[in-house]
């Protein structure tokens, strides 16, 4: 197996295997259908989502021998030079900004442009981290990006396109690049582990997409991490929770019943556990924040694991469906900006347990506050207990039924009993019927 990382494993080579970025890879490859390319280009969005990337493959669609093309041939020498593991072209030339953005960096690339390329169509300056340069070397570059000869480009990639000075924004095409979207980001790396047939357990998954946070490299780094760990059976769900700090799910189950039945006790004895297993308090907390998330989710949009709301397995969805139809709408709510407050309160804390603690009291007592948000908690248990008292009620034994061919007759010991007044009949023997006259 290859000693490179997994990113630059997968690295893409055209615009059709960038993920999650169809609004710029589209009207970049329209653009080079139609012989339309400008001489320099602004990629920006946040790290890992394939910007750099992304300039490397428009540099190859530029210098391919079939080119400017869309689909570069991958076979002429330019295609192979800067191919994933290519030896690159001396005529793509890539700056790092954060170590060379000064002003005597940009005059010597100005000089130096001016030149022809060696042996390709294009001379391609690709700029990473274009943030950094200073401003009195943009504006050392301000002539040649605005005037540049025809065998020149420039694409510049940052995170922070408003530090790039307006002079050169105005003279670039801009790009904007996203985050990618977690259900394409997961589907991508469960064909990365198909690829390098290695199994991982359901769960997984959507822990990595979590931690790399929509970014595809920090998420490819934190999977080849995990690959990398993995025994014979694979990635397994407990060995991705302990790697990556998360929270085990049947901690989250265990605290979020404790609160559905305001039990304090088992409340306390989850956040004793979470202390003693060495978990971070913190991340113990925001984790329960996203479950709480979730269980709001689940009781507006019953369906929210189908519709793709919830990134989760099934079974875990099933759990929290029943988890959320036991709680009332205002209770899931409070719970939820208690324990936000609460996160944003342990911040520099000096006793991380003492407020994960008080987060549970706050949950647990929503009669110690006197606010709206509290008095509608309460609601929500009465009428919970209310429709427990009656369901119970419904559930009890009926009484014994009556041999076959019994008549109940008067019970002989038991006191006459007056019937209701207004319904009673007269009595026969106090009426009164006259003798008919004789005439």
């Amino acid at each position: 197996m290859s000693s490179l990382a997994l990113y630059r494993r997968y690295r893409p080579e055209s615009f059709a295997e960038v993920i999650g970025q169809e609004h710029v890879t589209d009207p970049l490859q329209q653009a080079l259908r139609n012989n339309r390319v400008n001489h320099a280009y602004l990629f920006s969005g946040p790290r890992g989502c394939g910007k750099t990337t992304s300039a490397r493959i428009l540099a190859r669609c530029l210098n391919c021998e079939q080119g400017p093309t869309p689909t570069p041939c991958g076979e002429c020498q330019s295609c192979q030079d800067l191919a994933r593991n290519g030896p690159g072209s001396i005529d793509v030339i890539e700056i790092d900004a954060a170590s060379h953005g000064g002003v005597d960096d940009a005059r010597d690339l100005r000089e130096k442009a001016f030149f022809g390329p060696a042996s390709s169509r294009y001379k391609i300056y690709i700029i990473d981290e274009a943030h950094m340069v200073t401003p009195a070397g943009f504006n050392a570059l301000l002539k040649v990006v605005e005037e540049p000869p025809e065998h020149l480009k420039f694409i510049f990639a940052t995170t922070e396109p408003e530090k790039v000075i307006g002079t050169i924004r105005s003279r670039t095409h801009h790009y904007p690049f996203r985050l990618v979207p977690p259900g394409t980001l997961r589907n991508y790396l469960a064909d990365v582990c198909g690829r390098e047939n290695s199994p991982v357990e359901d769960g997984v998954l959507p822990l990595v997409v979590r931690a790399g946070a929509g970014s595809v490299r920090d998420s490819m780094s934190v999977m080849d991490q995990l690959l990398a760990g993995a025994g014979d059976d694979g990635v397994t769900y407990a060995m991705a929770t302990s790697l990556l700090g998360y929270t085990d799910g049947s901690l989250l189950d265990s605290i979020v019943d404790a609160f559905a039945a305001g039990d304090g006790a088992a409340a306390f004895e989850v956040v004793d556990r979470v202390i003693e297993g060495g978990n971070d308090p913190r991340r113990f907390v925001a984790d329960l924040l996203e479950r709480l998330r979730d269980l709001v989710i689940l009781a507006a949009v019953p369906d929210a694991g189908e519709k793709g709301l919830i990134d989760a397995p099934a079974d875990v969805v099933e759990r929290m469906q029943a988890q959320a139809s036991v709680f009332g709408a205002a209770e899931l709510s409070r719970a939820a900006d208690l324990v936000n407050e609460g996160l944003t309160e342990m911040r520099g804390a000096t006793s991380p347990r003492l407020q994960v603690e008080l987060i549970c009291a706050r949950v647990l007592l929503p009669a110690a506050y006197d606010d709206e948000r509290s008095l509608q908690a309460r609601l929500d248990r009465l009428e919970r207990g209310a429709s427990a008292a009656a369901a119970s009620a419904f559930a009890a034994p009926p009484a014994a039924a009556a041999p076959m061919g019994y008549v109940p007759g008067p019970d002989a010991h038991a006191p006459a009993q007056a019937p209701p007044m207004g319904l009673a009949g007269p009595d026969p023997s106090l009426i009164h019927i006259p003798e008919p006259t004789r005439p």
